[in-house]
């Protein structure tokens, strides 16, 4: 018996740190400089930016983003700007998040790691930590966590926003020049170099301490149709257009993709 016992392929062994290596130290810096330079190349159009999030910073009330998974990296850029303020965001725990949060950690946001499908409430807890102790820190967070489906609120952020004395602040992006991932679960967005891309913030919901079943579903309601309302109007007005639904049934298959998700 022993001697049909398999011998490990030490060939193997090498290539998992070589990936760790050029996922966690070479890629993230490159990446996010490639990034920021392609954010640079940006003209934003912004509508109710100054009259509403940066009316909430100036009063330092606290704020939690609200915003959809397939459009991050038409936003993020504008988020890390300094006339923004400070935010946190959160940020898969698979092994290529590991890149991404290195990524956006080199934008300047502070990370939390883990998502609907795992690490989500320790990542949830760290954030609402992170917003209490640190005054001025904001956090935002894609309405339809890391897996869907598209477009379809779920809980967390408003237990955010309860957590930490926030408004919620509804905010849409778009851009008529852009790549668009179809094989993601939502539909990834990115602008390409020189694009315009149009920013719209909402106007701010609050959020009881205190909610029952039906109050709590109201409002997740009503923050899931504030976005994909905001969302139709502005790729009608920069003229973008997409096939599929910003918004999928719950129950729909298409709603739940094997492909990972890019953030």
């Amino acid at each position: 018996m022993g001697d049909t016992a398999k011998t490990p392929d030490r060939t193997q062994r090498p290539r998992k740190p070589i990936r760790r290596f050029v996922l966690h130290k070479m890629l993230p810096p490159i990446g996010w400089r490639a990034y920021r330079a392609l954010g640079r190349s940006w003209t934003y159009r912004t509508e109710q930016v100054d009259t509403t999030l940066h009316r909430l910073i100036a009063a330092r009330q606290p704020v939690v983003g609200a915003f959809l998974h397939s459009r991050t990296f038409a936003l993020m850029h504008f988020f890390s700007l300094p006339e923004q303020g400070r935010w946190s965001l959160m940020c898969s725990q698979s092994r290529d998040g590991e890149a991404m949060a290195r990524i956006e950690e080199g934008l300047g946001f502070r990370v939390a790691r883990g998502s609907s499908g795992k690490g989500g409430a320790r990542a949830l807890v760290e954030m609402i930590k992170a917003q209490r102790e640190d005054p001025g820190l904001n956090s935002c967070l894609a309405i339809d966590g890391s897996r869907g489906p598209r477009g379809v609120a779920q809980l967390g952020i408003i237990t955010l926003a309860q957590k930490t004395g926030s408004v919620l602040l509804p905010v849409a992006g778009s851009a008529a020049s852009c790549w668009r991932w179809d094989t993601s679960w939502d539909r990834t967005v990115i602008p390409k170099p020189g694009a315009t891309v149009a920013v719209r913030a909402g106007e701010p919901i609050e959020v009881p301490a205190k909610l029952d079943a039906v109050q709590l579903e109201a409002l997740r309601r009503r923050v899931e149709d504030a976005l994909v309302g905001m969302h139709a109007d502005l790729d009608a007005v920069t003229g973008y257009r997409d096939p599929e639904p910003l918004r999928l049934s719950p129950k729909d298959p298409r709603g739940a993709s094997s492909a990972p998700p890019p953030a």
